[in-house]
């Protein structure tokens, strides 16, 4: 019951103060409406880019996409929002005639909003102004910078890559020309047809040297074979030409040492210069496949210049905004009734209840002299 009566007491008591909270919601209404319509008229544009995955990309990718990727789409925000830019906007547009004279940072808070839509690939840029006309204007302008911006990174990245893959390709070209010119000094001082033909005539040689060497033996074999059958006579005459056999024999024996000799050497020296050349062979390979490699990348990266980044396109310029973004009237006057309502009603319970101890302490005080006077 004694929440009953509070409650209705309560009840009863902001019904007797009703003309009071009328009024302040009244007056706040009032007064919110008022300044709402002193104030100027904002309008905002909003221009949209669209960031298309790389062209060379797998097409797969732009289905299999991850938080991260969408998170790193967040880095032209700041391609579209960065002080150099705004700047040359505030020239442009003459932005200081309309917002005034203070620092580029607190205009640009004012102006521009930036940000990628979640989950999307598209990026938002929304400027607002006094003149609906120049705020399309600004939005489209950035939008289109920040375009002009990534394409001139990536052209930049682009040429940057394919300077250094075209440096890297001369100095290739260069060490096989150095390469070419060392095996053709090669050639020119340690020729090997020489060395073949000579080994080649040396074999035949050896060969004429071996059979003439059989004949003198087969002669040998006779002339002993003749000296057993010979008189005394002959004897003498068989035994001379046996001296001058085994004569001839010891120098075709002694030829062939030499020729032995003279071919192991050049034998050796072929075996030096064909290691020679085979390195160096080996060396114009390794040089003639780098440079090959390099080619093959040089084209590629060619043809796919352009197309390595993110291309980021403008799919929407803004338009001409025909209402005010702000004041927004409605919601001003709303909020200021709630406030008149709110305040009022607070301000009623804390004097309710002041009111409510005051008398209570009275109560008590009264009560406690009545009992002293009654004792």
């Amino acid at each position: 019951m004694g929440d009953s009566f509070d409650a209705f007491r309560y009840i009863s008591y902001l019904r007797s103060r009703w003309r009071w909270i009328a009024g302040s919601c009244a007056v706040a209404g009032g007064l919110s409406l008022v300044v709402s319509l002193m104030l100027p008229p904002q309008y905002t544009a909003t221009a949209r880019i669209v960031i298309e995955p790389p062209a060379g990309s797998d097409g797969r990718m732009s289905l299999a996409v991850s938080p991260i990727y969408f998170e790193s789409l967040r880095t032209y925000e700041h391609f579209a929002s960065s002080d150099s830019l705004f700047q040359n906007a505030i020239a442009k547009f003459g932005l200081r005639s309309l917002m005034g004279a203070g620092p580029i940072e607190g205009i640009k808070k004012r102006v521009l909003r930036v940000e990628t839509v979640r989950n999307t690939r598209i990026l938002e840029i929304a400027a607002t102004l006094p003149d609906p006309r120049k705020a399309q204007a600004l939005a489209q302008f950035l939008a289109e910078s920040t375009v002009d911006m990534n394409r001139s990174m990536v052209s930049d990245s682009d040429r940057e890559l394919l300077q250094g893959m075209e440096r890297q390709e001369r100095e290739t070209q260069e060490r096989l020309e150095k390469t070419e010119a060392a095996r053709t000094r090669l050639f020119a001082h340690e020729p090997v047809d020489d060395l073949q033909s000579s080994l080649s005539q040396t074999g035949y040689l050896r060969a004429n040297i071996e059979e003439q060497e059989k004949s003198v033996e087969l002669e040998l074999a006779d002339l002993a074979e003749r000296a057993k059958q010979a008189s005394a006579g002959d004897l003498a005459e068989i035994q001379k030409q046996e001296s001058n056999a085994r004569v001839r024999q010891q120098q075709m024996q002694k030829q062939l040492r030499e020729l032995d000799r003279r071919n192991a050497d050049r034998e050796r020296e072929l075996s030096l210069r064909t290691s020679h050349r085979d390195q160096v062979d080996a060396e114009r390979k390794v040089v003639q496949d780098e440079l090959t490699a390099i080619e093959t990348k040089l084209r590629e990266a060619r043809s796919e210049a352009g197309f390595r980044g993110e291309r980021l396109r403008v799919v929407d310029p803004g338009i001409v905004p025909e209402r005010p973004s702000s004041p927004n009237i409605p919601l001003n006057v709303l909020a200021a009734l709630f406030l008149g309502l709110v305040l009022p009603l607070i301000f009623l319970t804390l004097q309710m209840s002041y009111q409510e101890q005051r008398a209570g302490a009275r109560r008590s005080g009264f009560q406690t002299v009545r009992a002293s006077s009654d004792e």
